[in-house]
C-alpha cells in the first residue's frame, strides 16, 4: 500500500483501508466516488476505418448498494438511461441524494478524455442508513481493453487523503469489473480492493451474493 499526503493507493487485491467518520469535517461533507479513464490512441486514416479503427470505449461507473433496512439496488448509466434519471432530490433510477438511499450518480460521461469522468455522491446524512456498497464499472460500448483505459477509482472523504484503486492492467475479455467494496459502520467505513472481472451485472451479483433480479437493458 503506497501512502503520501494526497492519496492512499490500495495496491493489492483484498487490501483494505479504514476511515474514521466521527470528525466534524467528514460528517458535513459528501463522499465522492470518481471514475476517470483515458481513451486508447485512435487509429487514423481511411484504411484503419475499414479495419474497424474506432477504438473509443464507453466506460460506465456504477454501484450495488445495500441499506441497513435490507433494501438493495444498483445505480449506473444503463439503469437511468432513456429518461429514467432525474435531479438529485428526486428518487429515480439515478438514486437520490436528500433521502434514501442517500446515493446519487451525477450523470453518464461518454468521453472522459479530459473531463472529470463519472461521479457517485454519498450524502453524509445517510451514513447510518448504509450497510455496504460495491463499486463497479463496465464497458458498455467497445471491446474489453482494460489495460488501455488507465482507469482509476478515487474515493474522496473530506479531511482524509484520497483512496485510490487502479483497475486491472491484465487483458481480460469480460466487460464488467467489480473494483472495490465499502463497508459502513456507525463510526467508520472500510474500503477493500476487489478488481475482479465478470460477464455481466448478474454474474457479479452472484459472485458477491447480492440476490437481485436482472433483465437486459440498453442506452
Amino acid at each position: 500500500m503506497s501512502i503520501n499526503l494526497q492519496k492512499i493507493t490500495i495496491e493489492k487485491k483484498g487490501d483494505t483501508h479504514s476511515i474514521d467518520l466521527t470528525k466534524p469535517e467528514i460528517s458535513q461533507k459528501e463522499i465522492i466516488i470518481n471514475l476517470n479513464w483515458s481513451q486508447p490512441q485512435q487509429k487514423k486514416g481511411f484504411f484503419s476505418s475499414l479495419l474497424g479503427g474506432n477504438n473509443s470505449i464507453d466506460l460506465d461507473l456504477g454501484c450495488f448498494y445495500e441499506l441497513n433496512n435490507g433494501q438493495k439496488d444498483c445505480i449506473d448509466g444503463l439503469q437511468f438511461a432513456n429518461g429514467k434519471g432525474g435531479s438529485k432530490d428526486k428518487l429515480t433510477r439515478q438514486g437520490r441524494y436528500s433521502d434514501l438511499p442517500f446515493i446519487w450518480h451525477t450523470g453518464d460521461d461518454r468521453g472522459a478524455n479530459a473531463g472529470s469522468g463519472e461521479n457517485i455522491l454519498v450524502n453524509p446524512i445517510g451514513i447510518n442508513s448504509l450497510k455496504r456498497i460495491v463499486i463497479y464499472c463496465f464497458i458498455y460500448d467497445g471491446v474489453a481493453r482494460w489495460n488501455e483505459t488507465n482507469g482509476i477509482i478515487n474515493i474522496k472523504v473530506s479531511g482524509n487523503p484520497d483512496i485510490e484503486v487502479e483497475m486491472g492492467k491484465q487483458n481480460d475479455s469480460r466487460k464488467f469489473c467489480a473494483i472495490a467494496e465499502i463497508l459502513f459502520s456507525p463510526h467508520s467505513m472500510q474500503v477493500k480492493k476487489l478488481v475482479t472481472f465478470h460477464n455481466s451485472h448478474a454474474d457479479c451479483d452472484k459472485t458477491y451474493r447480492w440476490g437481485m433480479k436482472w433483465a437486459p437493458g440498453s442506452k
